[in-house]
Formats: structure tokens, C-alpha cells, sequence
């Protein structure tokens, strides 16, 4: 079979079950595509002899039919998730040889249903980035990069570069305010933000805890729902995961978009919006109206408040999150003086410039005298942000807007790094998605005028990935775009 790591996850599993192909010879393919493509700098760990014993385990059940749901499928696991035995870092000098004596419940789920881990991917430091240049491992290549090197997207960077390179079949990514939907877009991949609660986030690093949501990225609409299925499901260990039962998403992959109304949001279509991106969203409407949907437009009023929304609640967060890493407990540890001297030196040296900027951004809007000035009236517009989603959805089935306004940019872009402000612009689409908590499935539409990937995003309504995953699989037969 002539370059089996270009197959989908499905139709990987579907040679793996007719004997055509074993789960070492994939898994040896794909890592010798890691190792032809470190240059994209999407690992920092490694784990292919650790690999190479787990498809010698799925071979084994596949000869005695004890297969199961994701048998031998090799993935790569955003190095956010903690792996028992298996170096974690969050992409963070701080946490550079943190070693988890347990295992995330999300990457524990994949296991129990026979997956195979290729290692650990690179992201933004703590998630904390829009680009994958935070990281203390540098920065990742997006595989799309002609002359110039270009960023993958953030935070989970790694996770698409490496699925876009085919150095894994999938990825595991978190999403806080767009990073499994970005990195996506830039790289021509499939990632889905799944509903607040309907993946456990034990054993995921936190950056900010009522934001962040783990998902799938992947090649197609029916692998993210067929890694959404694995991924899923209610935790005891975990306050915020929900009790609710998990559908069979690719065996629902089969609905008609026929008198499904989607919403167009007209605050999406500010003034200035690139031309390329507004062209691609008018025909991703008009392929579904093809279809039999029906368009209207919708209002999201409090939409131009979302991202200083997200930029007071999301740094309050991550400034109580990582105040545990103080140079006592575990990871890094820089000597100093007295013990004000050896938090002050283990930080400084531990966290990147990003981190650092928003644990002091966090900590000033929660401090006294600032608290009610801003953390609290970001919590006020964030039930609003998610107010206008609940009526929005009182006309409409699901919404359809552009999931970036830009596509990527050179590593390195100076615009970008000199005012970070242009750096968090780039999350204008995603982020009233984690305030509201909804399901959001970024897919690829199109190229730009330069050959770079565009992304289209799909908001569903609470604990309705199955629409958005309907809606996705119209779109991605009619757009036909063509994975390299």
C-alpha cells in the first residue's frame, strides 16, 4: 500500500482490519516521518520504542478479533496532557523534566480504546500563545511554509503541524480561546472544540479552567468525530465534566442539511475584513443552501466585547492556576537568597515572556481595587456574550463564520511580537465560542491567493457536536479540498 500515513484514521482502521497493513508497519512509517520532518519542531518528546510495543499489542488483538475502537491508530498527544511515565512539560522551562506519575483521563480513554503514542507536541507555552512561538522548545514550522517559515497557529501548533506533515494519524489539542480551531485553519486540518464538560480535564495543565476544552485535530470531519467518540465522556474526577451520554458521532455522520437554518452573524463581517476570507464564507453559505438550509443573518451584539472579555477572565485564571509552580513542590528551581528570592528567581527564569505578561495581567485585575472594575464586569458581559448565542439559537440551527481573519504569518513576524494586542486580534472569531462554552469545528475551505489553508468555523448549540459534525461533512464534500 503506497504511503499508508496519508490515509484517514477510518480508512487506516479499515486496512488494519483486513489484514492489509499491521500496526507496527504504520506505526514505523509515521515515525520515520517524524524523524524526516524534525525540522517542524512538532515533537519535543519522542516515544517511539514505547510505540512500537503498543501496535506489537494491537497486531496481537487484531489476530484474535479482540480489536477496538481505535486499534493501532498511532497519535500524537499535545504535551499539555499528562502521561504517566512520559515527560510533560507544557512546553515550559518550569516543568522541563516534570515526569506524571499518572495519566490524563482523556489520553487514558484513548489507550483503553487501543491507540498507539507516537510522543509528546510542542505547543504555546501553557497554551498561552496564538502562534507556537512561546514555547521554551522553540518554535514549530507549519508544514504549508514555502520561502519563508510560517507559524502553524497556537497554542496547539504541534498538534496540526504534525497531523498536516503526517508525522501521526491524529492529535490530541486543548482550546481555550481557539487553539485546537486555529491551528487547524493554518494548516489545512480538522479540529473541533467540544462543548464545555463533555471531555474531562484531569490530567490537562490548566491554563484557565473555565475556558479550556480538550478535543481531536485531525485530516477529515469523520475522524475528529470518530476521536471526539474515544476522547468524551463523564469524569468523577473532574467537577466541571457532565454527565451526559456521549454519541456514536460517526455513525451519525449521515443528516441532511435540508430546512437547517444556519446564522451568519453580522458583527463577523466588521469593515476591513480580508476579501479572500469574506469570498470563502459566502460560498460556504451558498454550498449549503445548495443543499436545501436555509441562510439568515443573525446578531451577536456583544461580540466586540469578547475579546477584552477574554483577555481580563482568561489571564485572572492563569494567574491562580500557576501560582502552584513557586520552586517548592516540583519542576524547576532557581536558588536564591531567602525564600522571597527563590520564588522570584524560580519564576522569572521558569516562565516565558507571554506567561509572565499574563499571570501579571491576571493577578492586577484581581487585585483589591481593581477586582470590581474588571474582573467582575468581565464576568458580567461574559453572560451576556453567551446570552446573545442562546437567543442567536432561537433562529437558527447552528452558526457558520470564517474561523481566522488572516492566514499564517512568518515566524518571527515583528508586527505580531512588538504588540501582542495583533497577536490576540487573530482570536476575534474564536474566543466568545470558550465564554459561551459551545461546540465549535473549524474545517479547511479553501487556499488563499498565496496557497496558505483558510479555515470555515461551525458553532453548534450546547452538547450538539452531532449537527456541527453533520454540517462540517456537506461542507467538506462540496469544498473537495485537497490535503497535502
Amino acid at each position: 500500500m503506497s504511503d499508508i500515513t496519508k490515509l484517514t484514521v477510518c480508512e487506516t482502521l479499515k486496512a488494519l482490519q483486513n489484514k492489509e497493513i499491521s500496526s507496527v508497519e504504520l506505526t514505523k512509517a509515521y515515525i520515520e516521518n517524524m524523524e524526516k520532518g524534525r525540522h517542524y519542531n512538532a515533537y519535543i518528546t519522542e516515544c517511539a520504542d514505547k510505540a512500537l510495543k503498543q501496535a506489537e499489542i494491537a497486531d496481537k488483538n487484531y489476530q484474535s478479533g479482540n480489536n477496538r475502537l481505535l486499534e493501532g491508530i498511532p497519535l500524537g498527544i499535545k504535551d499539555l496532557f499528562c502521561t504517566k511515565d512520559i515527560r510533560t512539560t507544557a512546553a515550559s522551562h518550569i516543568l522541563d523534566n516534570f515526569i506524571p506519575p499518572y495519566e490524563s483521563t482523556v489520553t487514558q480513554n484513548l489507550l483503553n480504546d487501543g491507540a498507539v503514542f507516537l510522543g509528546k507536541l510542542n505547543l504555546d507555552e501553557f497554551a498561552m500563545g496564538g502562534s507556537n512561538e512561546t514555547s521554551y522548545f522553540g518554535p514549530v514550522v507549519n508544514p504549508w511554509s514555502k520561502d519563508t517559515d510560517l507559524v502553524p497557529g497556537g497554542s496547539s501548533g504541534g498538534s496540526a503541524a504534525a497531523v498536516a506533515a503526517n508525522m501521526c494519524a491524529a492529535a490530541t489539542g486543548t482550546d481555550t480561546g481557539g487553539s485546537i480551531r486555529e491551528p487547524a485553519a493554518f494548516c489545512g486540518c480538522t479540529g473541533i472544540k467540544p462543548t464545555y464538560g463533555r471531555c474531562s480535564r484531569y490530567g490537562i495543565i490548566a491554563f484557565a479552567s473555565s475556558l479550556d476544552q480538550a478535543g481531536p485535530i485531525a485530516k477529515d470531519v469523520k475522524d475528529c468525530a470518530l476521536l471526539l467518540q474515544s476522547m468524551a465522556g463523564f469524569d468523577e474526577k473532574d467537577s466541571t465534566s457532565c454527565d451526559i451520554a456521549v454519541p456514536d458521532f460517526p455513525n451519525l455522520l449521515n443528516g441532511d442539511v435540508k430546512g437547517l437554518v444556519v446564522g451568519v452573524p453580522k458583527e463577523y463581517r466588521p469593515q476591513g475584513l480580508n476579501d479572500e476570507v469574506a469570498s470563502y464564507w459566502d460560498k460556504a453559505a451558498e454550498y449549503l443552501k445548495a443543499r436545501g438550509a436555509i441562510i439568515k443573518e443573525i446578531s451577536l451584539p456583544h461580540t466586540k466585547y469578547a475579546l477584552a472579555t477574554y483577555y481580563v477572565l482568561a489571564p485572572a485564571e492563569a494567574s491562580s492556576n500557576l501560582a502552584r509552580y513557586d520552586g517548592i513542590r516540583y519542576g524547576f528551581r532557581a536558588e536564591g537568597k531567602n525564600l522571597d528570592d527563590l520564588y522570584i528567581n524560580t519564576r522569572t527564569s521558569g516562565f516565558g515572556k507571554e506567561v509572565q505578561r499574563r499571570i501579571m495581567i491576571g493577578t492586577y485585575v484581581l487585585s483589591a481595587g481593581y477586582y470590581d472594575a474588571y474582573y467582575l464586569k468581565a464576568q458580567k458581559m461574559r453572560r451576556l456574550i453567551h446570552n446573545d448565542f442562546m437567543e442567536a439559537f432561537k433562529q437558527c440551527d447552528i452558526i457558520l463564520t470564517p474561523t481566522s481573519p488572516i492566514t499564517a504569518f512568518p515566524i518571527g513576524d515583528e508586527s505580531m511580537l512588538e504588540n501582542p494586542i495583533n497577536m490576540y486580534l487573530n482570536d476575534v472569531f474564536t474566543v466568545s465560542v470558550n465564554l459561551a462554552g459551545l461546540p465549535a469545528l473549524s474545517l479547511p475551505i479553501g487556499l488563499s491567493e498565496n496557497g496558505l489553508p483558510l479555515g470555515m468555523q461551525l458553532i453548534g448549540k450546547p452538547f450538539d457536536e452531532v449537527t456541527v459534525f453533520n454540517v462540517a461533512a456537506k461542507i467538506e464534500e462540496d469544498a473537495k479540498f485537497e490535503r497535502k
